[in-house]
């Protein structure tokens, strides 16, 4: 047993469980999260109608939730959420195909951004407004 009077406890180590969104309108915003961004949904305990869950990741999750005010706040480009794609072409053939328009970081129309580590990226927005940001660090 220690007597070190400055040992530090051991940290208590977090991982992300789930982020949510508050949408408008489920019937609109579950589809583009599932038709569009191609994510997985998984079951949800409510099974109220006002929620839709999704797979993200390892033991991750997005939550939809029905609530939001049409005239609700929408934060900016610089909070988003990020998907990884392993075919960035594809979804930008989705985006426009869906008539979702998409930019770079600066705001430039159908245009890629590309980081100074080679890694594409493209920026949109859900039906609320979200900014999503997508590249190919797949």
């Amino acid at each position: 047993m220690s007597t070190d009077s400055n040992a530090q406890p051991a940290k208590a180590k977090a991982r992300i469980n789930h982020m949510a969104l508050s949408v408008t309108d489920l019937k609109v915003s579950a589809p583009f999260y599932d038709d569009v961004i191609g994510l997985d949904t998984i079951p949800e305990p409510f099974h109220d109608g006002l929620h839709t869950w999704f797979s993200i990741g390892d033991k991750a999750h997005l939550h939809l939730i029905q609530g939001r005010k049409p005239n609700d706040p929408v934060p900016t480009k610089n909070t988003h959420l990020c998907f990884s794609s392993g075919d960035l072409d594809a979804l930008i053939s989705t985006l426009k195909k869906h008539n979702i328009s998409f930019e770079d970081w600066a705001g430039t129309k159908g245009k890629v951004n590309i980081r100074v580590d080679g890694i594409r990226q493209i920026w949109f927005q859900d039906p609320d407004g979200y900014w999503i940001e997508a590249n190919d660090d797949f």
